[in-house]
């Protein structure tokens, strides 16, 4: 598959069941080097605390980064799936000739944050001023209409934010395996993700359950959900995608 049939969009679906295997694949793959694996996950967690420090600043190169690192996550389990050795400059993998179409996607995904921020805030808004005016005047019907004008400012949040969490899946992956320019591999990946709901359903229920059981030790077991979440979009992207082209 090249990168042209990519960025058209050619994603081929698969059955619901995948959902499940893409956690147990992603399992063996995580076994096969658990302590560089755990290794990785700390560091970016080191690097991610340093810049939530930085007002502002941090959190802008936090999210223009974050595609960068997917992207060299999902070229450390291909190097370790074919034989290498994980080392800790495989999570910078992605920045030595993918650095800059992965910002790109990185700017995309802030300036939709930004736009999800700021409806949710404008309906939140709304929706605050409503209930204050209707407990002045003593309105239940201006109340109830408030609260509804929240509960669409939530809803439009989380729909634009699944929108956003499906074109982000699969675009790192689309850029370093394949070299797709950033908007098309945005697309693509939508396209994939909405070609496999079923999967992602199944997936996304089981994701639910890992991460609670994950929380309950002081939140100890993030180190190992983590890096196999990461990995989980290694291997739903070979699955859809087909497996990626050798190094």
């Amino acid at each position: 598959m090249d990168a042209g049939n990519v960025a058209a969009g050619a994603p081929r679906g698969v059955e619901a069941g995948r959902g499940v295997t893409w956690w147990s694949d992603a399992w063996a793959l995580f076994t096969k080097n658990v302590a560089m694996w755990v290794v990785l996950s700390l560091l970016m967690l080191v690097i991610y605390i340093v810049l939530s420090v930085i007002p502002f600043v941090g959190a802008v190169a936090a999210t223009l980064l974050a595609p960068a690192f997917i992207g060299s996550w999902m070229l450390a389990a291909r190097k370790l799936e074919n034989g290498g050795t994980l080392e800790v400059g495989d999570l910078f993998l992605a920045f030595k000739d993918r650095l800059t179409p992965l910002v790109v996607i990185g700017a995309l995904l802030f300036a939709a944050t930004l736009v999800i921020g700021l409806v949710i805030g404008i309906l939140g808004f709304g929706a605050i001023g409503g209930l204050w005016a209707g407990a002045a005047q003593h309105s239940r019907g201006g109340m109830m209409m408030a609260a509804g004008t929240g509960m669409l400012a939530l809803l439009i949040g989380l729909l634009l934010g699944f929108v956003v969490a499906l074109a982000v899946w699969f675009a790192p992956a689309l850029v370093v395996f394949q070299g797709t320019p950033p908007i098309d591999a945005l697309k693509a990946s939508v396209a994939a993700s909405l070609k496999n709901v079923g999967p992602f359903l199944i997936y996304g229920l089981l994701y639910i359950v890992a991460a609670i059981v994950a929380s309950i030790p002081l939140g100890l077991g993030w180190l190992v959900l983590v890096p196999i979440v990461m990995l989980t979009v290694y291997v739903s992207y070979k699955d859809i995608f087909g497996p990626p082209p050798a190094a």
